[in-house]
């Protein structure tokens, strides 16, 4: 790994990708959605400034564990003067993190040992499709391939104006949209 003198406290896009393992573009990437920021210089150069290599490790250490970039730029908006996060920073925000990805986990488990159950196909032509029809959301009202036929129909597909979206309170699953 590429050292950097001390004094200089400011680095080149080519410097933090080195230093962080990020890529140019991941972190051009990050910048456009506000996870990190530069300055430009007279020549239209970006320089981040060393604390940028411990927001880029942030950001990456959360995306490893599935946090979606919207929820990571949330949590850095809301640290005071849009500072560097801390080890307690993490720590906090990773607890919030927790139960969602225990829910997340929680579902893959029931996907996992539902998936011989489903045809996965997307036809939907089996009555309780827990991918597709998890819980049997829309066995009330209908079963099996229907629901793409009548989802057509109500989009214009087939150019009615059939209203059979979701009931009530319920998504519509999203092999249907």
């Amino acid at each position: 790994m590429p050292q950097i003198p001390e004094k200089i406290h400011e680095l080149t896009v080519g410097q933090l990708s080195a230093r962080s393992g990020a890529a140019v573009s991941a972190l051009h990437f990050y910048e456009s959605k506000g996870l990190i920021s530069s300055r430009r210089t007279t020549g239209n150069q970006r320089r981040y400034h060393r604390d940028a290599l411990r927001r880029v490790a942030f950001v990456r250490a959360a995306q490893r564990v599935g946090i979606p970039l919207a929820t990571i730029r949330e949590a850095l908006a809301e640290l005071p003067e849009e500072r560097t996060p801390t080890r307690e920073d993490w720590a906090r925000l990773s607890e919030a993190w927790r139960s969602e990805l225990d829910e997340r986990i929680k579902q893959l488990g029931r996907l996992r040992d539902h998936l011989t159950d489903c045809i996965g196909c997307g036809c939907l032509s089996l009555e309780n499709c827990v991918l597709s029809n998890p819980d049997d959301a829309f066995g009330e009202r209908l079963t099996g391939s229907r629901l793409m036929v009548e989802r057509t129909r109500s989009t214009g597909g087939t150019g009615g104006t059939d209203a059979a979206g979701p009931a009530a309170g319920q998504k519509e699953p999203e092999d249907c949209r």
